[in-house]
């Protein structure tokens, strides 16, 4: 009897993921495979139909793509999951599929450039607890739009100091960097009400001035999107 009804457990999900990674891996080696030859097995083994299984790796894609990573082919991503299996997919990805830290900067850098280029004309809502992947140590998933939205409104203009850039990025854009008031690895929020961009002496600043504190009263005077955390 099939058990589709039944909630899903950890151990179906991380089998999913599993699946997910090995058809993943031998994709990209070019080594031939059947999709639903994988959902069959998965079906047998916990008693849910295949399309069951189908479904939930378009999930897994949907996951992939929230990481900014790139999905399964063939597998278009389907947001419709709930909150709490997404990020357990997720924290499941995070552990069986960990690309290096310097691949995860590529990506979201790739992605920061992608919405500077568009240009971003809603607010982002961001994370309120941002995800943390795991390593030896918690990285902390950021949202690109938040960074995308920040160096967009700032327009070159340092948010501390209010001077201008100190120079142009290789883009030809106004070199700022993003600082987030309360510390991520604090509890901070991802968010633009916990967001600046300044230039690299503030962002210093900000971080070993004996008068950070009182800078940080000043940007928040200021920057009327800041919300103290």
């Amino acid at each position: 009897m099939s058990n589709d009804r039944y909630a899903w457990g950890e151990e179906d999900l991380e089998a999913s993921v599993l699946a997910y990674i090995e058809m993943k891996k031998k994709h990209d080696a070019g080594e031939p495979f059947s999709k639903t030859a994988y959902y069959k097995q998965l079906g047998e083994q916990f008693g849910r139909s295949p399309k069951s299984f189908e479904y939930r790796m378009q999930n897994i894609s949907y996951a992939y793509f929230t990481l900014g990573r790139v999905w399964l082919t063939g597998l278009k991503p389907a947001s419709h999951v709930g909150t709490n299996k997404l990020q357990k997919l997720i924290e499941l990805i995070s552990i069986h599929d960990k690309p290096s830290l310097e691949s995860e900067n590529k990506i979201f850098d790739s992605q920061v450039e992608k919405y500077l280029e568009q240009g971003i004309t809603v607010k982002p809502i961001g994370n309120d607890s941002p995800t943390k992947t795991v390593r030896k140590t918690f990285a902390i998933i950021r949202d690109p739009m938040v960074k995308a939205y920040v160096l967009q409104e700032a327009k070159g203009i340092c948010e501390s100091c209010e001077n201008n850039a100190p120079f142009l990025d290789d883009k030809g854009r106004p070199y700022l960097e993003v600082h987030h008031l309360k510390h991520l690895a604090d509890g901070g929020s991802d968010t633009i009400g916990n967001t600046v961009a300044v230039c690299p002496n503030c962002h210093r600043a900000l971080h070993y001035s004996k008068t950070s504190q009182i800078l940080k009263d000043e940007i928040y005077s200021k920057v009327i999107r800041l919300v103290k955390e």
